[in-house]
């Protein structure tokens, strides 16, 4: 964005989503200043780019959760969708160096491009950079990516930093050995809060309460699943978290053994965040 006029004596900007003057004539002519001068205080041109920066703000924030969710969801996205919002600096910026995969199992890579033809140029485990033409694209949640190891230590080699936490993105596998009968995962269990704090724990890191329960909805395969972790009733002073369990659509309990290794991945995840804040028995937070 240009410099925009504002008043006689100053020009005006978004600099790194703050509004930043330069001033237009004297010594420091064309050079940005440290502050906004008080004479451009509550001018209409600086209030419209506030305005702005806070929309821009906005609209990066939702543009990585919609990611984020397709992601966590491993859902199919068309990619002409993909090249339709590519232009944009902020999707750009959170579909940039995501791992996808096209029409094979085997058409993985680091997306790196999408042209306005529907072309995905992408950035393979050979260092290749291979043209990808698909109709939908996904977004793999990294447990469902058997090469995620070799992922990791190329994306370190390149440098890679990505908005959307997926290569470094905390997993846990279902264990093989798994009890057919067990109703719920009691790893995570026991851990003592303050009911209080445990529940802002529980919203601060982006999870839902509803009554007793912290819980996250995850589409795994065809279906959706919440995952719950019991937290204790509202009114409850010091309580210890409870086990991990899993519902279907319907309210119904699923056994461990039928859940999905996303279902299973985000549940742990989250039973894990959780736990990890308990307090010590010095009484410090872990």
């Amino acid at each position: 964005m240009g410099w925009l006029a504002a008043g006689d004596a100053y020009e005006v900007a978004l600099v790194e989503g703050r509004v930043a003057a330069r001033a237009t004539s004297g010594r420091s002519a064309g050079r940005q200043l440290k502050s906004l001068p008080k004479a451009l205080k509550g001018h209409p041109e600086v209030e419209r780019l506030r305005r702005f920066a806070e929309w821009l703000e906005r609209h990066e924030a939702a543009c990585v959760a919609q990611v984020d969710t397709w992601m966590v969801s491993s859902l199919p996205v068309p990619t002409e969708l993909v090249a339709r919002v590519w232009p944009d600096e902020a999707w750009r910026s959170v579909l940039r160096d995501l791992v996808v995969v096209g029409d094979e199992p085997d058409e993985v890579g680091f997306l790196r491009d999408a042209t306005q033809t529907g072309e995905l140029r992408v950035v393979d485990l050979d260092g290749e950079t291979v043209r990808l033409c698909p109709r939908t694209v996904t977004l793999p949640h990294p447990v469902l990516l058997p090469d995620l190891e070799d992922l990791r230590e190329f994306a370190a080699e390149l440098g890679i930093v990505q908005r959307v936490e997926q290569l470094h993105r905390a997993t846990w596998n279902k264990p093989a050995d798994l009890d057919e009968r067990a109703r719920d995962v009691s790893e995570f269990a026991g851990g003592r809060f303050w009911r209080s704090a445990l529940a802002a724990r529980a919203t601060s890191l982006g999870y839902r309460v509803s009554g007793s329960r912290a819980t996250c909805r995850v589409r795994d395969g065809e279906r959706t699943v919440e995952a719950a972790v019991w937290i204790g009733e509202p009114w409850d002073y010091e309580v210890h978290t409870g086990a991990l369990s899993w519902l279907d659509p319907e309210g119904r309990r699923l056994r461990p053994a039928e859940v999905g290794p996303v279902a299973w991945s985000e549940g742990m995840r989250m039973a894990a965040a959780l736990y990890a804040g308990r307090e010590t028995e010095e009484g410090a937070g872990a």
